[in-house]
């Protein structure tokens, strides 16, 4: 098994449409995982991603903005990825022309580009929050099972 350097992780993350499990921690103490889309702003570093504003995962980070975004390797010989970070939420009104951005691009990296204007107006609702999450620590590996 090797370690990911910073960059390694933020590649491996990116590449084809690996889709992310999100953890974050519910009132009583429980961990909260679900699969999200998300991307990258190259200018910040932050990892983004939309949510419904009424969800579990917005709530949770509401109450408590640290999370986890993990992406892996599901073949020999394996690898993940992952980052730890603090989220910030932006609503539709904070910003119209960034949420319509990137809700975009998120779905482009999994609807493709054909589809990713019709995915990113639909995702880009009043009703949705944009969140950047700035990372706090990488962590990865490739050759898990080597």
């Amino acid at each position: 098994m090797r370690p990911m350097r910073d960059d390694e992780v933020v590649a491996f993350m990116r590449e084809g449409s690996r889709t992310g499990k999100l953890g974050v921690v519910r009132a009583d103490g429980r961990p909260h995982v679900v699969p999200i889309w998300f991307d990258f702003d190259d200018d910040t570093g932050d990892l983004i991603f939309v949510m419904g504003s009424g969800s579990l995962k917005a709530r949770c980070i509401a109450r408590d903005p640290r999370v986890t975004v993990c992406v892996d390797e599901m073949q020999f010989p394996f690898a993940f990825a992952r980052i730890d970070g603090v989220a910030t939420t932006y609503t539709h009104d904070d910003d119209p022309e960034a949420m319509l951005h990137w809700a975009t691009e998120t779905c482009r990296r999994f609807v493709g580009d054909d589809r990713a204007e019709e995915f990113g107006r639909r995702n880009a609702d009043p009703h949705e929050l944009l969140v950047r999450v700035r990372p706090t620590r990488h962590v990865g590996a490739t050759g898990v099972a080597d």
